[in-house]
């Protein structure tokens, strides 16, 4: 569903993203994991159309975003790391515009945010102002943004951040639940995290691809992770 093939990003001349490739199968939640500054975010960036590189290629469903961004990322749901703006719009009006902005009718633009304010429990916030939520209130609802137009390719950057273990719980179950059907990339800090959802890990250090795995060929025999992040990602 998703294939990159050696993309390379300067900033100041130099590579944080460093002529990477690998390819992303229906019915998968993979890892991309990293200390900070590995080149991430910048990565997912590229791969929900919003930056281009300055080289290679990224398909998805068979659309070079680079050719045909509008027609790939009909088939995304992005959630960037640290979202902000809209603060001056309710939930319901945020979500709204996101919805219009995909051309919804209006019958079906109350349709999908019902559904995706019932699937996160955004009910109770719906007509307060994204500015006076809280970091984790503020996190659902973009998150619901990603997948209101319930797309087959989900990009989630730090998916839980900022929200309480309950709702870091909810949120997990929310990406089972639709991990058969779709591809789901995630990044976080949380090994956890990876360890409980994912089926492949993708580990990048310093803008080039360390590892690219089944989980279960780098865990321990604890079945945890973080050995092997450190030896593959320590100066």
């Amino acid at each position: 569903m998703v294939k990159v093939e050696k993309i390379t990003k300067y900033y100041n001349d130099i590579a944080v993203v460093n002529n990477i490739s690998f390819s992303l199968k229906e019915g998968s939640v993979i890892g991309f994991l990293g200390p900070n500054g590995a080149g991430k975010t910048t990565t997912m960036r590229m791969l929900s159309g919003y930056l281009h590189p300055d080289s290679g290629n990224i398909e998805v469903l068979n659309h070079n975003i680079i050719k045909e961004r509008i027609a790939a990322q009909k088939h995304i749901g992005y959630l960037p790391e640290a979202p902000g703006g809209f603060n001056k719009l309710t939930v319901r009006e945020f979500l709204t515009f996101c919805c219009q902005t995909r051309a919804f009718n209006r019958k079906f633009t109350r349709q999908a945010i019902d559904y995706v304010c019932s699937k996160i429990e955004l009910e109770s916030v719906l007509d307060q102002s994204l500015g006076l939520l809280s970091k984790g209130w503020k996190q659902r609802a973009w998150l619901a943004q990603a997948i209101i137009h319930d797309p087959p390719i989900l990009l989630l950057d730090e998916p839980t951040d900022g929200l309480d273990p309950n709702q870091k719980d909810q949120v997990r179950k929310i990406i089972k639940d639709m991990s058969s059907t779709k591809v789901i990339l995630i990044t976080t800090h949380i090994l956890d995290e990876i360890e409980e959802l994912c089926e492949q890990v993708i580990i990048i250090s310093n803008g080039s691809i360390v590892a690219d795995s089944k989980i279960s060929n780098l865990m321990d025999d604890n079945g945890r992770l973080g050995d092997i992040f450190r030896q593959l990602t320590s100066p």
